[in-house]
């Protein structure tokens, strides 16, 4: 299996300069390489530069600037222009696709948070000093980081990238050779529901409550923001007062994040543990959080008719704040390292389909919390209805699985 582990660091002082002067020269690494792709296609033989014509100028520019760009490791600045290369190669694959392609943009200081080390011992050492009870990670040009690891790390760490978030920095361990943690099997299988009501109903009836962590600090958030845009958006250099506004919204926002994601762990590792199959709905939440069309108002030239925008703003930011797609994949990664069984079914109908007589109709969906059937007159909370018919739908792949 492979596995990301992903520890805060401790850096001193002198180490935080460091992390953030090698930000800083990876940064005007990539921006650099991406103003000598463009220049050389605006040229008139039409040019293109690829990865290879750039990795191999690295020796020139580090010996042209060593107490910049010599000062950190080779491989790390390879994959930063890595990175780069793979936007392109994104970008003419939607270009081709017909799609939006989003041309490779220039990077600012404040954007461009990860440097990787492709490989552990290349400009890179975990676990530097094993002779010490505290866990450091060596990177060249800045010593030995403390780290706060609070879980061992098992496999084989194959890739290390270092990561700022905030005034935060971690460190981000890809793993290979993982061994499964297999749970004892426990007979149970269950339905999941989704919702911003409710965060997720089983289908054994029980409700996990959505905590709605972007609800609860709105008011200070946007008191936050509106301190930050009384500040310039554009500016060569920020003031004192501009870098503490714009740090106490990155504060919040990461402890939402954090928040979220504690959440999100703990309930997926409950039905982990607890069931040995559960079922859920295939939610494409991008398609879901998508603003209405307008609707042109065929009487009055450039005017517009009401559209839902308001309210449909309103369900999207419920959707977003409870995080569906990032806890289905959590839940997804617990239950492969468990050894249990993660079946997505069809969501179309789930909560207007009866069953008990398997009548599908709108009308049966009552209202937000209540269910009741049409044709046969069943009664049930609306999430349970929704939860239990996912269960059902994935008998057939139960069944196979056996």
């Amino acid at each position: 299996m492979i596995r990301a582990y992903k520890f805060l660091l401790r850096p001193t002082v002198r180490q935080a300069t460091a992390l953030g002067e090698m930000l800083r020269d990876h940064c005007s690494l990539y921006n650099g390489a991406l103003q000598e792709r463009r220049d050389a296609y605006r040229h008139t033989s039409k040019t293109s530069i690829k990865y290879g014509d750039q990795s191999a100028q690295l020796k020139e520019i580090r010996a042209f600037d060593p107490e910049r760009q010599g000062r950190w490791s080779f491989s790390s600045q390879q994959a930063t222009l890595r990175r780069l290369d793979k936007a392109f190669q994104a970008f003419f694959r939607r270009v081709k696709a017909g799609q939006t392609p989003g041309y490779p943009r220039f990077k600012g200081v404040g954007h461009f948070d990860t440097v990787t080390f492709p490989r552990d011992g290349d400009g890179c050492r975990w676990d530097s000093t094993p002779h010490d009870t505290q866990t450091r990670l060596r990177l060249q040009g800045v010593g030995h980081v403390r780290v706060h690891q609070h879980r061992p790390v098992r496999g084989r760490v194959r890739t290390i990238s270092v990561k700022r978030e905030g005034n935060r920095w971690y460190v981000v361990l890809a793993c290979d050779e993982v061994p499964a943690e297999e749970l004892a099997p426990t007979g149970a299988v269950v339905g999941i529901d989704m919702g911003v009501t409710h965060f997720l109903t089983t289908s054994d009836g029980e409700h996990v409550a959505n905590p709605r962590f972007l609800k609860a600090v709105a008011g200070e958030l946007a008191e936050a923001q509106r301190h930050l845009a009384t500040f310039p958006r554009r500016t060569r250099r920020r003031t004192k007062a501009h870098r503490a506004a714009a740090r106490k919204v990155a504060k919040l926002h990461g402890k939402i994040r954090r928040q979220r994601a504690d959440f999100h762990h703990k309930t997926a590792r409950a039905l982990v543990t607890g069931h040995d199959v559960i079922a859920h709905e295939r939610l494409n939440t991008a398609g879901m959080t998508k603003s209405p069309a307008p609707k042109a108002d065929p009487e009055q030239p450039g005017g517009f008719l009401p559209n839902g925008a308001a309210s449909k703003a309103g369900l999207n930011r419920s959707i977003l704040d409870a995080g569906w797609a990032q806890f289905l994949g959590i839940l997804a990664n617990k239950a492969e390292s468990a050894g249990r069984l993660v079946v997505p079914v069809d969501a179309r109908n789930t909560s207007r389909t009866c069953p008990e007589c398997g009548h599908v109709a709108k009308e049966n969906r009552v209202t937000q919390e209540r269910f009741q059937c049409t044709a046969c007159g069943y009664t049930a909370n609306a999430d349970h209805v929704g939860a239990t018919n996912v269960l059902n739908r994935a008998g057939p792949a139960l069944c196979a699985a056996a």
